[in-house]
């Protein structure tokens, strides 16, 4: 069992940091159709394996002395990120406890996510035809940085879609440099929203040695899933970020009739 957490994570951190979604979009949806661990336990597996892959990849650009990275711009989002991932855990831990049946808490995550990534998949077909923007003061983007923050600490997925479709309608950046973005912002919002709920003495049950495996993955995947995104052109990385989309609907779509069955 312990070998499928390794493989699940090092897969979805590979093609999280090559198309900048962070891992945790594919790392929540399929631990939650196994069934290998509850949804609390599910989240916070898949936040840690996120930060990890977050943490090398941006690392990763800063060392290679990448100039994808907005530093103004990610600097302020990852503040509002830090912010709304607090929110986001502390809003996930309330409706965990108001709900008896913890499916319940998976079903709504997994609806949530269905509509952010067919969404996300309309917007990036239509791409070419949708007028995007260039904000630059501090507060909305901030603002918009929380928001990020806030529904990817909800869910337990890092950032996911969500990150390059704002990041490309609001900063007109395109999709490598959003996806470099994208993990920069994560990095923020995951180690808050983990940090508040260590503080907050609410970390759930989980097997020590699924969660060292899960962590080393994202390492893993992010070192290669970085590598590969240097090698492919932007076309590639979109054509492989549509797929995705479409299997983690179909995915969340299984989640949702598993739950409320």
């Amino acid at each position: 069992m312990e070998l499928i957490f390794l493989a699940v994570s090092l897969f979805a951190s590979i093609l999280g940091a090559i198309c900048g979604i962070g891992g945790g979009v594919i790392i929540k949806p399929v631990l939650d159709a196994t069934g290998a661990v509850g949804v609390s336990t599910g989240s916070f597996l898949s936040g840690c394996t996120v930060l990890s892959m977050s943490i090398i990849s941006v690392l990763k650009s800063i060392r290679n002395k990448s100039n994808v990275i907005e530093v103004r711009k990610g600097t302020l989002l990852a503040i509002g990120a830090a912010v709304g991932g607090l929110a986001g855990k502390s809003l996930f831990q309330l409706i965990y406890k108001v709900f008896p049946d913890k499916g319940r808490v998976g079903a709504v995550q997994a609806a949530i996510l269905i509509i952010i990534t067919i969404g996300t998949l309309i917007y990036t077909i239509k791409a070419d035809k949708i007028k995007t923007h260039h904000i630059e003061h501090a507060a909305p983007c901030m603002a918009i940085g929380l928001v990020l923050g806030l529904i990817s600490a909800f869910l337990g997925i890092g950032g996911g879609p969500i990150n390059i479709v704002m990041l490309s309608f609001f900063f007109s950046m395109g999709t490598k440099q959003a996806a470099a973005n994208s993990l920069y912002i994560i990095m923020f919002s995951q180690l808050a929203s983990l940090s508040g709920t260590v503080i907050s003495h609410e970390v759930p049950e989980f097997n020590a040695l699924a969660l060292l495996l899960m962590v080393a993955g994202g390492v893993a995947g992010g070192m290669i899933g970085g590598r590969i995104n240097k090698k492919i052109d932007s076309k590639t990385v979109n054509k492989l970020f549509i797929s995705l989309m479409a299997a983690i609907v179909l995915i969340n779509i299984y989640n949702v009739i598993r739950f409320t069955m």
